[in-house]
């Protein structure tokens, strides 16, 4: 009954269902215009009441993923874009997103990724999709280092706020509960690829810095840059308890990214925004960062 009683009134179940739709529907998992499985269907997946589908879906339209319609169920009507020049790019016939980019460089023997966001929601989701391949032994990288800066906890952020009275501490938990969640569930799974010895060297590194994210930057494998502003936008907010509240909030999944690569041209727009973005991040990790936080080897 206590079980029950959480998932009815949103909590955990709740939050669960609602990240993995969304990034689901962010890297094409379920594709622009396609109809989201039943809410029957998406219960028994997630092993949740159809309640919690059913409050999940009503956070989604808020924020613009999904329409509904009586007796037609919920089409897909936003997705991560991704915007590139890169030949890859241009030659497919299928939008690029994410995952896809995180999987080729999952694909080199070393792997390092530089990540500036307000979460690691996303994050999360696409890395143990690769220790997947992983174990699955499709992929076998022999170094993994992933540095990432976080907003410092002391911080307060912009967003998300109430709008009206503006300050609500249980929005600003939220947010914290969310990156705290998804950071530890990072450094478990690279972890666990190190003690069960299928990686042979790899390093989470979390560092915080007195910065409010307007923008999410991706630095892969020091060769190719993932670039997208976060959008403010007013919807209503979904507490653990179940009780909504009007927000501004910013949106990281479903903003468009710009891919930029490195090319053999040292002054080509690539290159330069490559080499920018990488400096720009090398220097908030050196200057900037609370040391705290830093070198968490897993």
């Amino acid at each position: 009954m206590t079980e029950r009683r959480k998932d009815e009134g949103g909590g955990s179940e709740f939050r669960r269902v609602s990240e993995e739709l969304r990034v689901r529907m962010a890297d094409g998992g379920y594709p622009l215009r396609s109809f989201l499985p039943s809410q029957n269907a998406l219960a028994e997946e997630f092993g949740v009441s159809r309640d919690t589908v059913q409050r999940v879906l009503r956070e989604l339209r808020s924020e613009g993923w999904i329409e509904s319609r009586q007796g037609q169920g919920s089409r897909v009507v936003r997705s991560q874009r991704i915007q590139s020049s890169a030949p890859r790019a241009t030659r497919s016939r299928h939008p690029m997103t994410l995952g896809p980019l995180i999987g080729e460089a999952f694909e080199q023997p070393e792997v390092t990724l530089d990540i500036y966001t307000l979460t690691s929601e996303s994050l999360d989701a696409h890395i143990r999709v690769q220790t997947e391949r992983i174990r699955a032994g499709a992929i076998s990288p022999e170094r993994i280092a992933l540095r990432m800066v976080l907003p410092s906890e002391q911080l307060e952020l912009p967003y998300p706020r109430a709008k009206g009275d503006g300050e609500d501490p249980r929005l600003r938990a939220r947010v914290r509960a969310t990156t705290e969640r998804h950071t530890a569930s990072l450094k478990m799974v690279l972890g666990q690829l190190r003690t069960e010895k299928l990686v042979e060297n790899v390093q989470l590194q979390v560092r915080h810095a007195p910065l409010a994210p307007a923008f999410k930057l991706y630095v892969i494998n020091t060769a190719e840059v993932l670039h997208g502003p976060y959008i403010p936008i007013e919807r209503p907010l979904m507490l653990d308890d179940g009780e909504e509240i009007e927000a501004v909030d910013v949106l990281g999944l479903g903003a468009t990214l710009t891919h930029h690569v490195r090319d053999h041209h040292a002054d080509s727009p690539g290159s330069v925004f490559v080499d920018s973005m990488t400096a720009w991040f090398e220097a908030v990790w050196n200057l900037l960062t609370e040391e705290a936080q830093a070198a968490q080897e897993v």
